[in-house]
């Protein structure tokens, strides 16, 4: 059920016993890609680590799930690179250089590392958030990247961010794309759509 900002959302429950733990966004999102293409269920997730977990209230890393935990059904990202599907739990970012070029992040998550990239961001709201940067001069990223992690980075002209349910981004040149973290080859086109409440992840 999509949430609305501000809603109480989530749960505290016990540990269930059949929770898979997953120590980074990287390997939630292969785990969930390789059971989204073999057609089967996904089970509920325990975060031990990664944006997904930080932008849920958890910044700590942990080496496994307390006996207690909060339980949230979040949305999925899906992007295509080279005609094959990648599922995401927490962004998609599409560059060549932070520095000069296009930037084009999707994200699931608030977070991406250090920066708080999407500072409106919901990871069950419905929505994915893209942030998407083309003419923008050094010192102007300078600026930026300076405010990334308290979120102030936006509003910018140079900087469009706004939410969307799916994404076919022409891009200006071939890009290389990192899916939550891990390089999944180069495209000139970004295509990203939306799973509404794919996912239970406990934390």
């Amino acid at each position: 059920m999509t949430i609305e900002r501000g809603q109480d959302w989530g749960r505290r429950v016990d540990r269930r016993s059949d929770v898979v733990e997953v120590a980074s966004d990287a390997e939630a999102g292969a785990l969930v890609t390789r059971l989204r293409r073999a057609g089967q269920t996904l089970p509920a997730l325990g975060l031990l680590a990664g944006d997904l977990r930080r932008t849920l209230g958890r910044p700590d890393r942990v080496a496994r799930l307390d006996p207690e935990v909060s339980e949230f059904t979040v949305d999925l990202g899906v992007v295509t690179v080279a005609g094959e599907e990648h599922w995401f739990i927490s962004h998609v970012v599409a560059r060549r250089s932070w520095w000069r070029g296009e930037v084009a992040a999707t994200m699931n998550a608030q977070f991406l590392g250090s920066w708080d990239v999407a500072p409106r961001g919901h990871p069950n709201d419905g929505r994915l958030d893209l942030v998407h940067v083309n003419d923008m001069g050094v010192a102007d990223r300078w600026k930026a990247w300076r405010r990334l992690p308290t979120g102030t980075h936006v509003p910018h002209p140079g900087i469009e961010a706004k939410p969307i349910t799916d994404l076919d981004l022409a891009l200006s040149r071939p890009l290389t794309v990192h899916v939550d973290g891990v390089t999944r080859g180069t495209t000139d086109r970004l295509v990203v759509r939306l799973e509404r409440d794919g996912l239970t992840v406990c934390v």
